[in-house]
């Protein structure tokens, strides 16, 4: 195929110095997709005031755009990479990535109002979208079934990273620059990654055989933007499923797939080749990896929030308090990548799992005074679970798939993902905010200029912590505020205690991965005997 690795039957056990250089490749181009979608997150109030006046601000549902469409970009062109890799060579199709992405930043810095930005974001997406999944398939050619488990920790590094330097970077960036600096940066990222990958991967050898799935294509890119674009907006509508950008969305955008599901087994190549699911490993390790990343990834969301928010932190300081995760993770990972190149994923996950569910528990008892060590030492145990759990599902995932379905496994893999997290981030997201409206409104401030319905307890808690020069001029009653700040704190902790039901529940496919060892079927397109696993 067109990876290195893919005509050569001899893997070393040990990581080599030329397989280093190719995780550094897709390290690299990992590190500008995840980090781009989470350091604009910090942006959006600065986006509401530039393009818009003092005076008239951009709405925050409008200049959420920014994230939702470069999220939709995503999913749209992540289904046609897998066919896309195997047609035109990984190389080729990885060099493009990198190069849209690139230049998307660069459009996007330059954007001189919000639709033209949201514009290039689309077009970023495009790009970044099959960064993710192409890395995955050079890595899982590069390493062999012998090394999968160690290179996919590699992978993991810039996954876990990304949600907690993002804020961090796009925080000081926006500080000490300007906002047009958090799409600038990966200007200099992106011509080293091109020239990068240009000298370290070997020449593409595509065989083009395949005929592209047309109409799957119709189906499944269009109903997967749809359904992610309706539980986008579900936060917006404030939970109202009633909504029709909702439920419309939703609706047709499950039809569609559901008629993609149909179709998918007519072709001989389908744009998802959904008889991989005959695989046993694949199909455990994506159901745990949709409800792992949904609980997961929906529940940290609100921890940077609960800092800000209850505590008081500023974007940076909430992006260094949640640091303790990552660094969590970075301990656990790549122990985690050499022993599941010893023994069964099987005997790995559970223990991951186990962390997070013992560190999200802590959460569950937040109030709005709970000591920082405490909540660091639960961050920093979740992490130490993340670390064991979720690269271990990915090379269960692939570590068995033979050669020529790499490609197709590991966009099924980031299609879960994405589908996972948006649904899980929704999911909190509305609890939370249903939570923190059971609030009663504070008597007299429904005359307040904008505040039709009044100001919440709740509302006024935030406030006082986000916006404490507006806050003053309000002169709300004390006891008012300090009730309302306990009760916004017990709504975060009620929504942990979702995320934490479903982690728990996620042990439940986690223990059905295998616990023996296993036959590899990566080299049987090249004739060699299944290699036995473990």
């Amino acid at each position: 195929m067109s990876a290195p690795g893919a005509h050569n039957t001899e893997y070393p056990d040990h990581i080599d110095g030329a397989v280093l250089k190719i995780a550094g490749v897709v390290v690299l181009g990992a590190i500008m997709s995840i980090l781009d979608i989470t350091v604009v997150n910090v942006a959006l109030p600065t986006f509401q005031e530039e393009f818009g006046t003092p005076d008239n601000p951009v709405s925050y549902a409008h200049v959420a755009w920014t994230v939702t469409g470069y999220t939709l970009a995503l999913a749209t062109v992540i289904p046609m990479t897998g066919w896309a890799a195997d047609r035109f060579g990984t190389k080729r199709l990885y060099l493009t990535a990198i190069f849209l992405f690139t230049a998307g930043s660069v459009l996007c810095a330059l954007a001189w109002e919000i639709n033209v930005l949201i514009a290039f974001r689309v077009l970023q997406g495009l790009g970044g979208g099959m960064l993710m999944p192409l890395g995955m398939t050079i890595m899982t050619r590069a390493a062999g079934p012998h090394r999968m488990g160690r290179l996919m920790a590699i992978l993991g590094v810039p996954m876990l990273l990304g949600p907690i330097l993002g804020p961090i970077l796009g925080g000081w960036l926006i500080e000490v620059a300007s906002w047009h600096w958090i799409f600038l940066i990966n200007l200099p990222l992106g011509v080293a990654a091109l020239i990068y990958a240009w000298v370290v991967l070997e020449k593409d050898t595509p065989e083009p055989s395949e005929s592209f799935d047309f109409l799957g294509m119709a189906l499944m890119s269009p109903g997967l933007a749809l359904f992610l674009f309706g539980v986008s907006s579900l936060p917006a509508e404030e939970g109202d499923f009633s909504a029709p950008r909702v439920w419309v969305s939703m609706l047709v955008g499950v039809l569609l797939m559901l008629a993609f599901v149909w179709h998918s087994f007519r072709p001989e190549h389908p744009l998802l080749d959904l008889r991989l699911f005959r695989n046993r490993n694949l199909t455990v390790s994506i159901i745990t990896m949709f409800m792992f990343a949904a609980a997961f990834f929906g529940g940290l969301l609100l921890v940077p929030t609960y800092f800000q928010q209850i505590r008081g932190e500023s974007t940076l300081q909430a992006g260094l308090l949640v640091a303790p995760q990552g660094i969590g993770a970075m301990v656990t990972m790549p122990i985690a990548g050499r022993l599941v190149d010893k023994m069964p994923v099987g005997r790995i996950v559970p223990f991951g799992l186990v962390g997070i569910i013992i560190g999200m528990f802590g959460l569950t008892q937040v109030t709005a005074t709970t000591p920082y060590p405490q909540l660091i030492a639960m961050l920093f145990v979740m992490g130490l679970g993340m670390g064991a759990s979720m690269m271990p599902l990915f090379t269960s995932a692939l570590k068995t798939l033979a050669n020529h379905e790499v490609a197709r496994g590991s966009t099924l893999l980031n299609i879960t993902q994405q589908v996972s997290s948006s649904c899980g981030v929704a999911l909190m997201s509305v609890l939370l905010t249903n939570h923190l409206n059971d609030s009663p409104v504070i008597p007299g401030t429904e005359n307040i200029p904008g505040l039709p319905d009044g100001l919440t307890e709740t509302q006024a808690a935030i406030l006082s912590n986000t916006n404490p020069e507006e806050f003053a001029k309000l002169q709300l009653p004390a006891a008012a505020v300090a009730q309302g700040l306990v009760d916004a704190a017990e709504a975060f902790a009620q929504t942990f205690w979702v995320a934490w039901v479903l982690v728990v529940l996620t042990l439940i496919p986690a223990l059905m991965l295998p616990r023996r060892r296993e036959e590899a079927h990566l080299l049987d397109d090249e004739g060699v005997p299944p290699v036995v696993v473990d």
